[in-house]
C-alpha cells in the first residue's frame, strides 16, 4: 500500500477519517533535510528536520486532490526511508502559500524541489 510522510493536517485522525475511507496512520517519523514552514497551509523548506507520521492508504487520488497537486499548490515527491523503502510527501509552493521559504535553483517550483532532493540527502527516519 502506498506510504506518505505527513506533517500537517493529515496527522489528525479526525481529518483523515473525513477524507479517506481506507488508511492506516502509522508510526511517528522524522524527515531529515527539510523543515516545516507555516503559511496559509504548512509546507516544507530546505534544511533542518520535521516530525510527522507515516500514513498508508491506497487513496492517492484523494490525497492529491486534497493537497491541490493538480493546480500546482503542492507537489508530491518520493523520499527515501531509513528502512530501505520510500514514502511520498507533499511540498507546497511557498509563493502560493504565503510561506517564508525559498527553494534554490531556477525554473518551475516542482523542478526545483525535485532537483534539490536529487542533490541532497533527505531521508525519513522511521521511529517504530
Amino acid at each position: 500500500m502506498p506510504r506518505f510522510f505527513v506533517y500537517g493536517t493529515l496527522t489528525d485522525p479526525e481529518r483523515l477519517a473525513e477524507l479517506l475511507d481506507r488508511y492506516d496512520l502509522g508510526s511517528e517519523a522524522t524527515l531529515y533535510g527539510l523543515h516545516r514552514v507555516d503559511g496559509r497551509y504548512p509546507t516544507l523548506a530546505p534544511g533542518g528536520e520535521v516530525e510527522g507520521r507515516l500514513l498508508e492508504t491506497p487513496e492517492t487520488d484523494r490525497l492529491d486532490a486534497y493537497e491541490g497537486v493538480g493546480p500546482g499548490l503542492y507537489v508530491r515527491v518520493s523520499v527515501s526511508v531509513s528502512d530501505g523503502t520510500s514514502a511520498d510527501c507533499y511540498v507546497g509552493d511557498p509563493d502560493r502559500l504565503d510561506a517564508d521559504a525559498e527553494w534554490p535553483g531556477a525554473g518551475p517550483f516542482a523542478e526545483r524541489v525535485r532537483s534539490y532532493l536529487d542533490e541532497r540527502v533527505v531521508e525519513i527516519g522511521h521511529k517504530g
